[in-house]
């Protein structure tokens, strides 16, 4: 992939056009491919080969369609800052149809879309924003008097790849909660085949970025996990980077929104954080180009998992997450524990008793314990052919 070196083989006049086009300064765009580089966790050199696919590639025609769902992807994109949505995206890409964004309207964009599905024919990238209606052949979604199943397939039959993004998209999102009288469902479902998808209610704008950058860079999209999400911004649980970690790990804990501990920025577990079952790189990048702490859970709000599907609008905010890692015990002391009085002697005999009970029946789980495993030695004895008293031995 070459040294960072081999950026300057572009020369002096191409740096300097991306100083002019990009709104950015050289060491500013170098640093950008950097980070890109590393975001998609890209060997070293790598960002040289990015800073040449910006600068020199053609820039892939991008279909954008809208289904069910908020814009809030859209939105979300709108706000990128280091650097700015049109002076980076749309001068990487060739937005040629995109119905919050463009100009057009009615049977200009119709004719737009067609005429850039046909000049760039298995090249294009289609980017769907929001979920799929399936109930009643589609009725609930029409653009153009045609059905989002109907534009869906249409537009994904000649795509060079296919980007499903936002967690409506994804897996059905929001939409897709019960009863889901619509029947909305994810894109994959729809087509019946994997697509890369970048969940998220809204997902960071930089993962995308970075997909698309790296489909610019190598011809082809990045890595992805069963999902189809990439490896790169969803492999790593939310919990293991989050900043309220160390206190997770101590057993500090807030237990009501608004105690001492929530506003020391204890862990937020027991108020229902979904952080512990939900993959997503949230902790270390942040929204809004406003610092990593720029997230829900930096914010003081619990994750709601909103890019797993079945944990995301399908589990209460209130309901305590599944670990997929290490589970801290529920009897975790509380912040400020209430001090007790002294035991009365009653009380003190009744704790005697069941402290006799309990070493009685420890003693004979031990016992049964050792028979267990006697019968056990004896069983594997008797299978491979040997006396008994010496597997006893």
């Amino acid at each position: 992939m070459g040294e960072m070196n081999d950026i300057f083989k572009l020369g002096r006049q191409a740096l300097q056009g991306i100083e002019q086009r990009l709104g950015m300064s050289r060491r500013d765009y170098l640093q950008f491919c950097a980070t890109l580089a590393v975001t998609m966790g890209l060997p070293k050199g790598a960002d040289a080969a990015v800073a040449k696919a910006i600068e020199s590639a053609k820039r892939p025609s991008v279909i954008w369609l809208h289904f069910q769902e908020c814009t809030g992807c859209t939105e979300s994109l709108l706000r990128a800052e280091h650097p700015t949505l049109e002076k980076l995206i749309l001068d990487v890409i060739s937005l040629d149809y995109h119905e919050t964004l463009m100009a057009a309207a009615g049977h200009q964009a119709e004719a737009a879309r067609k005429d850039a599905m046909k000049a760039n024919k298995g090249k294009y990238v289609l980017v769907i924003e929001g979920a799929i209606p399936v109930k009643e052949n589609g009725i609930y979604c029409k653009i153009g008097g045609h059905t989002a199943i109907d534009l869906l397939k249409e537009c994904a039959a000649d795509a060079a790849a296919v980007i499903a993004i936002g967690s409506c998209a994804s897996w059905g999102g929001m939409p897709s909660t019960g009863p889901n009288p619509s029947g909305a469902s994810s894109v994959a479902e729809v087509l019946g085949k994997a697509v890369v998808t970048i969940p998220g209610c809204p997902p960071n704008p930089y993962n995308f970025l970075a997909a698309v950058v790296h489909f610019l860079t190598f011809g082809k999209l990045p890595d992805v996990d069963k999902l189809g999400r990439p490896k790169f911004a969803y492999s790593r649980l939310v919990h293991e980077n989050c900043e309220r970690r160390a206190h997770f790990d101590a057993g500090r804990f807030a237990i009501e929104f608004g105690d001492a501990g929530h506003r020391q920025g204890y862990c937020l577990y027991k108020l229902g954080c979904k952080g512990p079952e939900t993959y997503a790189n949230c902790p270390t990048l942040g929204f809004g180009d406003a610092g990593e702490n720029n997230w829900p859970v930096g914010c003081g709000h619990p994750c709601i998992g909103c890019t797993e599907k079945g944990v995301g609008f399908a589990k209460p905010i209130h309901q305590v997450a599944t670990m997929k890692n290490v589970a801290p015990p529920l009897q975790y002391a509380r912040i400020v524990e209430e001090q007790g009085k002294g035991a009365s002697f009653a009380s003190a005999a009744a704790l005697a008793a069941l402290a006799g009970a309990a070493a009685g029946a420890a003693v004979m789980l031990t016992r049964n314990l050792g028979l267990s495993h006697a019968a056990e030695e004896a069983e594997r004895a008797k299978s491979e052919g040997k006396p008994q008293d010496k597997a006893r031995e």
